[in-house]
């Protein structure tokens, strides 16, 4: 039951993760004044999304050139990687 729950919450996260970054870079080409805020969508790939938003923005080529993105999001991937086998080691 858990395992569903956990894979549904990282679906939801990714899906909010991708729609976010689609839009601020349709913000971005269009000069709108409300743009998403870099510490939000760095919280988005911390709380799961991170996959998701990195593989978007590669694809879209949305902050691509920022070295916070480029190398953040990785680390992220990395840490959460490592807390998962943590978890799975101890089970």
């Amino acid at each position: 039951m858990f395992l569903k729950i956990l894979i549904g919450y990282l679906v939801a996260i990714s899906i909010v993760s991708v729609v976010v970054c689609i839009y601020d870079k349709f913000a971005a080409k269009h000069a709108q004044k409300h743009r998403t805020r870099e510490a939000t969508l760095l919280l988005l790939s911390a709380l799961g999304g991170s996959v998701a938003m990195f593989v978007t923005m590669l694809l879209i080529r949305h902050k691509t050139k920022h070295v916070k993105f480029m190398v953040g999001i990785p680390l992220i991937m990395i840490a959460q990687a490592a807390a998962i086998w943590f978890v799975v080691s101890k089970l």
